[in-house]
């Protein structure tokens, strides 16, 4: 996995907006369970691209893991505005529902 990691940190280094690399550095991280991390490369991603709702949801759970709820929060609400932009009522009702755990929690 560390092998992984330090491909799409390199990959990264090279061209540090790479959303490919972005988002699969964060998949890396949270199998790792390295969630800070995870959160990082994730802001990172929708601080420079434009994300349909899932990256927001990502982004949500790993600040949550990491007790960070405010933030996690402001991830979800942005992440139900960004997927009703896009026309994406499955992910924007994922995203509510994860608003609700969040504040039963």
């Amino acid at each position: 996995m560390e092998d992984r990691i330090e491909y799409f940190e390199r990959m990264l280094a090279d061209n540090p907006d790479n959303p490919t690399g972005l988002l699969a550095l964060a998949n890396e991280y949270n199998k790792a369970g390295r969630q800070e991390d995870e959160a990082v490369a994730l802001q990172r991603y929708v601080s420079t691209h434009e994300d349909e709702g899932n990256a927001y949801l990502r982004l949500g759970e790993a600040l949550h893991a990491i007790g960070r709820d405010d933030e996690a929060r402001a991830a979800y609400e942005k992440g139900v505005e960004q997927a009703e932009k896009f026309g994406h009522s499955g992910m924007a009702e994922d995203l509510r529902v994860a608003l609700i755990g969040l504040s039963e929690s």
